[in-house]
């Protein structure tokens, strides 16, 4: 093993990579578990209203009767689960959007700081009469640090657009939903 302490901070940096994509990996497997959980909820709900409807509608005689019935309540009562179902995975996407967001700005921080350390170290350890040099590197360094920040902002607004856009969605579909219940009562 090399006894340049640069080694020794890259085996650190792959080790937070490490953990980095550990923490995605997880936070897309609990979201991919909490939208299996709500499709297999879902389609034993829907199974057994199913069921229970086909029964009511084989004891009904009268075929505009039936029709009546199932304009009234069965599309009603499938209209309110589809936005209740929609929903619930917006909800899902929201929280897992939130963990990857938290995740991606740990990782841009610890990053940065990397990189700061690294230069810092560098800039010390340079050679006497290299100090013009050092300075443009600093300089250029901090330039790119601040448009690496310019990145991070536009990533976290990405972030928010992409939460508002799901708020959006949702909002849209208990508002369908609302609009969708007085119209199918009328008729």
């Amino acid at each position: 093993m090399s006894k340049n302490p640069f080694d020794l901070g890259a085996m650190a940096s792959q080790n937070k990579g490490m953990k980095a994509a550990q923490a995605v990996g997880q936070a897309a497997l609990t979201s991919a578990q909490e939208i299996a959980q709500l499709n297999q909820r879902a389609a034993q709900e829907l199974s057994s209203r199913l069921q229970s409807k086909v029964a009511e509608l084989m004891k009904t005689q009268d075929p505009k009767a039936a029709f009546e019935y199932v304009h009234a309540e069965v599309l009603q009562e499938a209209a309110k689960e589809v936005a209740d179902y929609q929903a619930q995975l917006f909800q899902a996407f929201a929280s897992g959007n939130k963990e990857l967001a938290k995740i991606a700005e740990t990782m841009i921080k610890d990053s940065q700081h990397d990189l700061i350390h690294f230069v810092n170290e560098a800039t010390q350890n340079a050679p006497a009469g290299t100090e013009p040099y050092t300075s443009v590197f600093k300089t250029s360094f901090n330039n790119a640090l601040q448009n690496f920040e310019l990145i991070r902002a536009a990533m976290a607004d990405s972030f928010v657009s992409f939460e508002k856009s799901v708020e959006n969605m949702s909002q849209f579909s208990s508002v369908q939903k609302s609009s969708d219940t007085p119209k199918l009562k009328k008729k």
